[in-house]
């Protein structure tokens, strides 16, 4: 861009940037993009998606990459115009775009050749129109119409349900009422054919006892009074009443009253929590357990106790065995709550 204008001006006639001043200004565009898109996301947290992190690092790289193609572009211009080139390139570094068109101003009046000057300067005015035009709507979102966003964001509203379904109709159901005079009432109709009604036949007489009907069981052949009474004297006696039933043992139960007491068999230690040890925590974990028919531990949790000493408590006590608990001589499951205890030695 640069070159075409100095290229009357400049002694030998030749570019101001060669092979050389590109390769170093896109390596260092390359370096602004790496920057951008892997060390601002560590600074600044990461971006909002992929793509905003792409463009960001791109603007940062034609930042990096113009920057670079400013400093070589001084450095060349100052050497080819014989001025010092220490000083103009020190003030395009600190002063950035501002040191560069100081310098293409003093370069001009050096010279006698404003139009070295104004092209580059009208060049970078429409670089930086641009730029601001692009920048502003991405950074000021704040602008934009809130009625618009609200419009756009707003979902519809949800259809309205369908009406529920008709209530299905209750079956009438038609009750006939009979009165007095209708059953006193001679049939109108005779009907063809007439229900048998079949007798049930009689028992049969009782084989080998002789006596009156309604008579005392045991009593003595022929009726008589003598011996109705003396079979209620020489009868023998009644059947004994059956014996109550025998009341059903419950399937489980909880520890006291006349149940016999579980005894334990097999008890390991529980181990104690290294986290719980270093804290110096201890106390009492207090369980609740049932103990099956065979002394097993089975639903075994957790009632009161410090959350860190619970779960070496819980881990040792459902290793735990007991003799089977007898009531009424069968083995039953009791509900018991265990404490296991915490301490630290001294």
């Amino acid at each position: 861009m640069f070159d075409e204008t100095l290229l009357d001006s400049s002694p030998s006639r030749a570019p101001v940037l060669n092979g050389t001043h590109w390769g170093i200004s896109f390596a260092v565009g390359v370096a602004g993009f790496l920057v951008g898109y892997f060390v601002l996301p560590l600074l600044n947290g990461p971006p909002e998606s992929v793509s905003a992190g792409v463009i960001q690092s791109a603007f940062l790289a034609a930042i990096f990459f113009s920057y670079a193609a400013i400093l070589c572009y001084t450095y060349s211009d100052t050497r080819h115009l014989g001025l010092n080139t220490i000083v103009w390139v020190g003030a395009v570094l600190i002063l950035n775009i501002v040191g560069f068109v100081i310098y293409l101003i003093y370069s001009a009046a050096k010279t006698d050749n404003w139009k070295r000057a104004t092209i580059p300067l009208a060049y970078i005015a429409e670089f930086m129109l641009i730029g601001v035009a692009i920048l502003i709507p991405l950074l000021i979102t704040q602008a934009l119409p809130k009625t618009m966003l609200s419009v756009a964001l707003v979902a519809p509203p949800p259809p309205p349900p369908p009406p529920p379904p008709p209530a299905p109709a209750a079956p009438v159901k038609v009750i006939k009422r009979l009165s007095a005079e209708d059953l006193m009432k001679a049939p109108t109709v005779i009907p063809k054919t007439i229900a048998k009604v079949k007798d049930e036949p009689e028992p049969p007489p009782q084989t080998g006892t002789v006596g009156v009907v309604g008579g005392v069981p045991g009593g003595m052949p022929g009726g008589s009074v003598g011996g109705v009474l003396g079979g209620i004297i020489t009868g023998a006696a009644p059947p004994p009443p059956p014996p109550p039933p025998k009341a059903a043992t419950p399937k489980r139960i909880r520890l006291g009253g006349q149940v016999e007491q579980a005894k334990l068999i097999f008890h390991p230690n529980p181990e104690y929590p290294p986290l719980a040890k270093m804290a110096r925590i201890q106390g009492t974990v207090r369980l609740e357990a049932v103990i099956s028919k065979d002394g097993t531990i089975q639903d075994l949790k957790a009632v009161s106790g410090h959350p860190l000493l619970v779960k070496a408590a819980i881990d040792a006590v459902g290793r735990w065995r007991y003799q089977p608990t007898l009531l009424n001589g069968e083995p039953v499951e009791v509900v018991t709550e265990v404490d296991v205890n915490f301490t630290l030695s001294e």
